[in-house]
């Protein structure tokens, strides 16, 4: 069995267009019901505000699966720690035997959610954009752009966080990394007032977002809300959106941005589309740059077991 650290997995798996479209096909993959994929198992940990989610799922004809255990505790900056945690088990589908352990602290999960953003965006967002909104300043705030890029060029960058001196500092990085103007607003209404694209990337379990706010044409990629308790949409962003999408629909009546509107009935359910949908037809949905779009992500197993095999293919031939 191979043992890979996460300093060799940074060294060897960025975000690309191979990551992007790798997880593009297991969306696809999904949506034709090639994947066997379990519910999440979750575990709460409230008194150290954390949380560990277990996904796995298994992609017909491949010879190998993940098993992913990863973890959230989200005030391990006062410990001096970073907030995200955990590994993929690449479990052999032929005799049942461990393949590789994947040791990379949460770094896979980013990448591949960083990924499905991408994805998404690439499907619902009008073609030219000149101002991402964000919403969040951590390592999927930062990671989703860099996603976005790959995909669509930008001119313009408005972020809000709750802690100004954090939303400062990223916006710096991003001007610097993008050779772009990123300026800290100083609420979430800016941002949408501003915005062409929006991404939330919060653990708010309160929408960060309303209805009111959005303009015509804005797209929205909301993938903070991988829980029951978590919220980031106003559900009245669900009711007037002209099309919504999400990763996996029994997933997200649980515990993603559908949930509440498919509860209070704003939304029907059969009028939301799954991601695989799109991609297996490279169906761009939009009608007209004025359509509003949201994708509500959770993360899916089968993200998980497509970033492991990218991964392991690739430090297979490189490493050893």
């Amino acid at each position: 069995m191979d043992i890979f650290n996460e300093a060799t997995i940074r060294e060897h798996i960025h975000i690309d267009v191979d990551v992007i479209r790798e997880i593009e096909a297991g969306f696809t993959a999904l949506y034709e019901g090639k994947a066997v994929m379990p519910p999440i198992m979750r575990i709460d940990i409230p008194e150290n505000n954390g949380e560990v989610d277990s996904k796995s799922a298994y992609i017909r004809g491949e010879d190998s699966f993940a098993l992913k255990i990863s973890s959230g505790f989200f005030d391990n900056d006062k410990l001096g720690l970073p907030s995200t945690g955990g590994l993929m088990f690449l479990i052999s589908a032929v005799h049942g035997q461990p393949v590789a352990v994947l040791h990379d602290n949460g770094y896979l999960t980013d990448v591949r959610t960083a990924a499905a953003g991408a994805v998404a965006a690439d499907y619902l967002a009008n073609e030219e954009i000149e101002t991402v909104g964000v919403i969040g300043s951590g390592v999927q705030a930062r990671y989703q752009l860099e996603a976005l890029s790959k995909v669509r060029s930008f001119n313009n960058v408005i972020a809000y966080s709750r802690t100004r001196e954090n939303v400062e500092q990223y916006c710096e990085d991003v001007s610097r990394m993008y050779e772009i103007e990123a300026i800290a607003a100083d609420d979430a209404e800016q941002v949408a007032s501003k915005s062409d694209l929006i991404i939330t990337t919060t653990q708010s379990s309160e929408p960060v977002l309303q209805k009111e706010w959005i303009n015509p044409g804005t797209h929205i990629t909301a993938m903070g809300s991988d829980a029951p308790h978590k919220q980031e949409l106003d559900e009245g962003i669900i009711q007037l959106a002209d099309i919504v999408v999400c990763d996996y629909i029994e997933q997200c009546e649980e515990c993603g941005e559908l949930r509440r509107a498919l509860e209070k009935k704003l939304v029907d359910k059969n009028s939301v589309l799954e991601l695989g949908q799109l991609t297996k037809h490279k169906r761009k949905p939009r009608t007209s740059k004025n359509d509003i779009t949201v994708a509500d992500l959770t993360g899916t197993g089968v993200q998980d077991t497509k970033i492991a095999l990218l991964a392991y293919n690739r430090l297979a031939e490189t490493v050893g």
